[in-house]
């Protein structure tokens, strides 16, 4: 890193290294040279890079080659990992968009660009806090490392949870990790997730007889067999949850039926469903409790049912200890804010990241816009955002 370069503020350097980043259509899967850019500027501040590609170079889709970028600077525990995705979600109609989404704008104190919150300014931001770090104290206590996917948007099969099965493989792990998933609601800070439920995904079949109408007694309709069953799943109750999680929910979000004729019974009724599931159930309990309701109502049916199960990610939790405690003070430190933890929304990697023994929590700019038309950030928060980061650093690798 170069003195004049170092000798700006956090602000400016987090703005044009995330300027750079944004300009780059990276439409998941495709990275489109952002890695490129980390790894050169990781290299010049000591970081031990490599490239880890998972996937058919010759695919497209959910098989297509990724892109992974694993750097680490050290080779002592604890290791603390930022953990964060180049791959964004498409734009939709360009012309909706105040300013042009892969043309970062400063304008009205935000900048927007897809991207821009979710989360091309959160890798920015970590990577100028690390560079500070590291040019402050060059001979710091264990490692620092970045795990940099383009998979996170898409199917998530090549990405993360590739990178980690290979680090487990060499006995290379991550002590504390950091996801620079935009966290916060309100302000900068005043959230981070210290965990996320699990995500049970099923897609329900249901097969009958095809027939017409006016002859119902020749035909068995899978619509009607299966309503009663779908009441009952909606309205069981799964767990109470905890102080941690609230309880595991259920959510029907497609039903697929009929041939487009009026006067056609069906043969098939497709139903996809997800569990958000906290850690007073388990994925096994999920399925049985299913089970034992589509039985009692397909036993003595024509019809027939079968269920395709996807299990995207177990709960975890990291309670409060050195990792939560380390980001809620350098929060405080640079916005004065007392931050609150929680486990609501989505999933992220840090679901891959977890199960490996990992403390991990979530940290990043402004959710309001992520994943929309006019997607922006506050550019005030961005130089606090690395502040953050840096200050995290010192707390978890200073004596």
């Amino acid at each position: 890193m170069s003195l004049e370069n170092n000798s700006k503020t956090h602000q400016q350097q987090t703005v044009e290294l995330s300027i750079a980043l944004l300009e780059r259509p990276s439409v998941t899967p495709d990275d489109d040279g952002c890695q490129d850019i980390l790894l050169e500027r990781l290299q010049q501040a000591g970081f031990d890079c490599e490239f880890m590609y998972y996937g058919d170079r010759q695919a497209k889709g959910e098989h297509a080659e990724v892109k992974n970028l694993w750097a680490r600077r050290g080779t002592t525990d604890p290791v603390i990992c930022f953990a964060g995705h180049t791959d964004v979600v498409p734009t939709g109609n360009e012309n909706n968009w105040t300013y042009p989404p892969f043309t970062p704008t400063i304008a009205d104190g935000y900048l927007w660009a897809r991207g821009a919150a979710d989360m091309k300014t959160g890798i920015a931001a970590f990577t100028i806090a690390a560079e500070r770090f590291v040019a402050n104290h060059p001979e710091h206590n264990g490692s620092i490392a970045f795990l940099i996917t383009s998979d996170e948007e898409g199917p998530s099969i090549n990405g993360t949870v590739k990178v980690m099965e290979t680090l487990e493989a060499r006995n290379e792990k991550i002590t504390y990790c950091l996801v620079g998933e935009p966290s916060s609601t309100d302000t900068l800070g005043d959230i981070i997730k210290n965990g996320r439920r699990g995500s049970l995904g099923a897609e329900l079949t249901v097969t009958g007889k095809q027939g017409h109408v006016a002859y119902p007694h020749l035909a068995s309709n899978p619509i009607h067999a299966t309503m009663a069953a779908l009441a009952e799943l909606t309205a069981a109750t799964w767990d109470n949850g905890n102080e941690y999680f609230p309880a595991t929910s259920l959510q029907i979000s497609n039903i697929n039926g009929g041939t487009g004729a009026t006067n056609v019974i069906p043969e098939t009724l497709k139903v996809i469903f997800n569990f958000r599931f906290s850690t007073e159930t388990s994925e096994d309990e999920l399925k049985a409790k299913t089970h034992a309701i589509f039985d009692k109502y397909f036993e003595n049916s024509k019809a027939s049912y079968d269920i395709h199960w996807k299990l995207s990610g177990q709960p975890f939790l990291t309670p409060e200890g050195k990792l939560v405690s380390a980001c809620q003070q350098a929060i405080k430190s640079v916005t004065g804010t007392d931050t609150t933890l929680s486990t609501s929304g989505g999933t992220s990697d840090g679901r891959f990241i977890a199960p490996t023994g990992a403390q991990v929590v979530e940290l990043g700019v402004r959710n309001a816009t992520i994943h929309q038309v006019d997607e922006k950030v506050e550019i005030d928060d961005l130089g606090k955002l690395a502040q953050i980061y840096e200050g995290i650093l010192e707390n978890l690798l200073l004596d």
